[in-house]
């Protein structure tokens, strides 16, 4: 398969970094001094899972020159989504599809809007890793894991395709689940709780997890995240709550979501993809998301000064 990765960050940057160096075809979109570096020197990913440099490495900037690919891999913010969907348009062939990897539950939605449905999977991964330097991926945290179907569950050509490509690369563990709405909703419940919490008390998940009163809070926001999926028809298993928080024990204390360093930092984040959305669908679906709301309404100052809205 001919692979377009559309956003070389920590996501884009180190699936698609897997899948050169198994051997894939993968053209990298980026830009500025991160894109110059990977042109001249190539990419560079240090890993808990293995460093690794792939060089020489096919990376542009312009998406029109890539020419026809049977797969892109969005790896931009969740609140980028409709823009990067037009611009991925010139790389578009027949039969070429798009796979979402973004925090949050809307982005098929909105991708299928731009492109028809019949172009967009469900997907979701999971690991911490950032840019850390022009042209420098680091993964601390999380064996990495990405996920991915046909928005109606079917089974398909393309989905086994792309899943073969996964399992011929190091580093990862890649799965198509039986749901995949569950599934990204599974993670939703997951990283929408990381980010508030840690973005509204600025502290690493070893420290919110391990006080009784934010550990209270933890549990309440993936309570109220349940119940508007569960109002939503979606099928989570009615353990979620409880697994979670076991994930999050074991998680490396010093990690942090990438929202939470956003809004510290003072960088547009993915607020409205995350905390805003359950506020929204809760209100679509009359579920009552207190703790989400307080978190959401306290960030969103920040968010707007970030985006010069005030």
């Amino acid at each position: 398969m001919r692979i377009a990765v559309f956003g070389t960050g920590g996501v884009g940057g180190y699936f698609g970094g897997r899948l050169a160096q198994a051997g894939e075809d993968v053209v990298f979109i980026a830009r500025g001094e991160h894109l110059r570096a990977m042109q001249e020197h190539g990419l560079r990913v240090d890993s808990i899972a293995g460093d690794f440099v792939v060089a020489p490495v096919q990376a542009t900037d312009d998406p029109g020159a890539v020419g026809g690919v049977d797969v892109v891999l969005l790896g931009v913010k969740a609140w980028q989504v409709p823009a990067a969907a037009r611009a991925v348009r010139p790389m578009l062939g027949p039969g070429a599809f798009v796979v979402p990897l973004q925090n949050g539950v809307e982005a098929p939605a909105q991708l299928s809007t731009e492109l028809g449905g019949e172009r967009v999977l469900g997907g979701l991964c999971g690991l911490i890793s950032f840019l850390a330097g022009p042209g420098n991926i680091r993964h601390t945290g999380f064996h990495p894991f990405i996920k991915f179907g046909e928005l109606d569950n079917r089974p398909s050509d393309r989905i086994e395709r792309l899943h073969a490509a996964f399992v011929r690369a190091e580093g990862l563990t890649a799965e198509v689940p039986a749901d995949i709405e569950a599934a990204m909703w599974e993670k939703f419940l997951l990283i929408a709780a990381w980010s508030g919490l840690g973005a509204v008390t600025r502290t690493a998940v070893g420290v919110f997890r391990s006080q009784p009163e934010t550990r209270w809070m933890l549990r309440q926001v993936m309570e109220e995240i349940y119940a508007v999926a569960r109002a939503r028809d979606v099928a989570l298993p009615p353990d979620i709550v409880d697994r979670t928080v076991r994930v999050f024990d074991g998680v490396v204390a010093e990690g942090t979501a990438s929202m939470q360093r956003d809004i510290i930092a003072g960088r547009p984040s993915e607020l409205e993809a995350q905390t805003g959305a359950v506020v929204r669908l809760g209100r679509e679906t009359g579920v009552k998301t207190p703790i989400n709301e307080y978190i959401y309404n306290s960030l969103l100052p920040m968010e707007r000064l970030a985006r010069g809205q005030i």
